[in-house]
């Protein structure tokens, strides 16, 4: 091993991938993946579809997943700066509807190890960013599921880019319909 440190977090299951990056005057050069690295590590899944996505300043996606075909998920930036969140929503989980964040950024390399059976959004702190990740399961558009951004219950907090306030984020108009964790829980039962 060697090729990258992986730290968990306060939620069993989420992790922090930090791949070991070698420059020089050319550049730089890093493994974004290595399925051994990652199984050494206990991340030993078989990622079927890679997505990629580019957001200005200020837009938030999520938080979402799958509800029938969840998946497990390898998010890192490849240019600017997001806020990336996971919430868990593990059935029996001691951490149940509790959310951990982190900053992800070209300039960090951190990736985020995100397992199954979590919701997941991000908001991008940068002029734009460019955001990629790594899927176990094909999407199912007619699976998707998610929670309310902003839900009290939930409480994530939020970093808002620099000259901007709550108001000025740009949020689909799907994210917004999203009930809360609450709503969520007594549907499932």
């Amino acid at each position: 091993m060697g090729k990258i440190n992986v730290e968990t977090c306060e939620i069993e299951g989420l992790k922090i991938i930090t791949p070991s990056v070698f420059g020089d005057e050319r550049g730089y050069f890093m493994e974004t993946y290595n399925y051994n690295d990652f199984a050494e590590a206990g991340i030993d899944q078989k990622f079927v579809q890679d997505n990629q996505s580019s957001s200005k300043k200020g837009v938030l996606r999520g938080l979402h997943f799958q509800i029938n075909f969840p998946q497990d998920k390898l998010v890192r930036v490849v240019s600017g700066e997001v806020f990336d969140v996971a919430v868990d929503l593990r059935e029996g989980s001691k951490t149940y509807g509790k959310w951990y964040g982190v900053v992800l950024s070209a300039e960090n390399k951190k990736q985020f190890f995100i397992p199954k059976n979590f919701a997941h959004g991000f908001i991008v702190l940068s002029d734009s960013a460019e955001f990629a990740y790594k899927c176990t399961d094909f999407y199912h558009p007619n699976d998707e599921g998610g929670l309310k951004w902003d839900d009290p219950e939930i409480g994530v907090e939020w970093p808002m880019p620099e000259g901007m306030t709550r108001e000025d984020l740009t949020i689909s108009d799907k994210d917004h319909k999203w009930n809360g964790i609450k709503d969520y829980t007594e549907n499932r039962k």
